[in-house]
């Protein structure tokens, strides 16, 4: 473990800033490259066996817009790739073997969901449905497989296992396969698996939701609402249990992050729950405390002991991580909670969707989910700080030492708000032509005669 104090490289907040923005920018496509070809497989198996020829428009119509998706994230994903040696020379250079193979097999997963995303979309008039659909479920799994090797990278590094150290800091007898399946990797997996559906759910919901708000309550509308909305029912009512079993192993294993979290000044049995807050000059400030629950819902126990900060030698961003965590489960909560309400309407008033404060209500959900998504992203980057590779190598060791890497971020933050304007445009492009009748190249062999308007 290194303990002596480093310089701070004089590039360090550009290679912060620059990776905040490249990771929270790229990891809202990345969900997309999960979710979303779930859900066209759904909205595909019911156009043809229901003859439904909405739902055949709406998966075609869905893989487009996946396409074009996964174009801008694969100019995001190489950036990324890119960065990892750019910024972070001193982790790459030392912890390079440890990596290499999670990040081989997300390299695969990437050309194999590439090659079977173009194949579903040549294959519309020119395979048989079986065969037609089944080309999105090595979609499905490369989408999984490389998501899987990123957060477990992620996870590595929170968890740092598969290697040995030696004295003068090199690292030998790399054992890649427990990388790749490290203490955390699946809990960290499963919480991020299921906060995708959330965004992407929610979100493609929402936009549904915008159209019925301006008149637009057909079925095309309301099928396209429905189904992402379910998927992301099922992932918010999931999400607050894994996230609990996730949080709970922090009190052992990382418990700086745990008191930052919780805005724990001092080491605490029976501590309280904290909602809202800030700390100030050492002091608690502005917020509600609910008597035990803190020490409940951090150790699974009444009397259970929750870290305090006093007691960290190197304490991180604690009201960054505090607000982010609170937004997180805040916003979680929520979400969840709406999700159920709509299907206990739904079973009470089936034109539920006839209600134009639920259609607003479900706009501002899509929004929300994806900052929920990068609040969580927050909470465990920033709460790991200072450690890049948790209790083994700091932030500073690893950074560059350049001094242009303000230049470098630049020129990232121009790139990225370019695919973000190429993109908006492309889609709303996309839409406009949907709406005004433009071919869907249907019919297929065994879907609808014409795609619906």
């Amino acid at each position: 473990m290194q303990t002596g104090a480093v310089s701070v490289p004089p590039g360090l907040a550009a290679a912060r800033q620059q990776m905040a923005v490249s990771l929270g920018w790229h990891i809202v496509l990345a969900c997309f490259g999960v979710a979303l070809p779930a859900m066209i497989w759904v909205m595909h198996r019911r156009g043809v066996r229901r003859n439904d020829s909405a739902a055949l428009v709406l998966a075609q119509r869905w893989s487009r817009v996946a396409a074009v998706l996964f174009a801008i994230g694969a100019v995001s994903g190489t950036v990324l790739s890119f960065e990892m040696g750019l910024l972070w020379p001193g982790l790459m250079s030392r912890f390079g073997d440890v990596l290499g193979l999670p990040f081989a097999i997300e390299g695969i997963a990437f050309f194999v969901e590439a090659i079977f995303l173009a194949i579903y979309l040549y294959g519309w008039n020119r395979l048989p449905s079986a065969v037609h659909r089944a080309t999105l479920l090595p979609v499905m799994a490369a989408g999984v497989a490389g998501s899987y090797c990123v957060v477990s990278v992620n996870a590595w590094m929170n968890a740092p296992t598969g290697f040995t150290m030696l004295a003068d800091g090199s690292v030998t007898k790399v054992r890649p396969f427990q990388v790749l399946f490290n203490s955390v990797a699946l809990l960290h997996f499963l919480h991020m698996w299921i906060g995708a559906f959330m965004l992407v759910g929610f979100l493609v919901a929402s936009i549904y939701a915008a159209g019925m708000l301006r008149g637009r309550a057909d079925a095309h509308h309301r099928l396209g609402f429905l189904v992402p909305f379910a998927f992301a029912s099922v992932a918010a009512v999931a999400q607050p249990f894994v996230g609990h079993i996730t949080g709970a192993r922090l009190a052992t294993e990382q418990p700086s992050k745990l008191a930052a979290m919780e805005l724990n000044q001092h080491a605490t049995s029976r501590a309280p729950l904290l909602i809202g807050g800030v700390l100030v000059n050492g002091q608690v400030r502005w917020g509600i405390e609910i008597p035990v629950l803190g020490s409940l819902a951090a150790t699974n126990s009444l009397n259970g002991v929750v870290p305090g900060l006093d007691d960290i030698a190197e304490p991180p961003r604690a009201n960054v991580v505090h607000l982010a965590f609170q937004t997180m489960v805040g916003l979680g909560s929520a979400l969840a909670g709406f999700a159920v309400l709509f299907w206990i309407m739904r079973r009470r008033r089936p034109d539920v969707l006839a209600n134009r404060w639920f259609l607003r209500a479900a706009v501002l959900a899509g929004p929300a989910a994806v900052v929920a998504l990068e609040a969580g992203w927050i909470t465990t980057e920033v709460g790991r700080q200072p450690w890049i590779v948790y209790g083994v190598q700091r932030v500073t060791d690893a950074a560059s030492r350049s001094s242009g890497l303000w230049v470098s971020y630049a020129v990232v933050l121009a790139l990225y708000l370019a695919m973000t304007a190429i993109a908006v445009r492309v889609l709303l492009s996309m839409s406009r032509r949907w709406r005004n009748g433009a071919p869907a190249n249907l019919p297929t062999p065994y879907g609808p005669e014409q795609a619906e308007q």
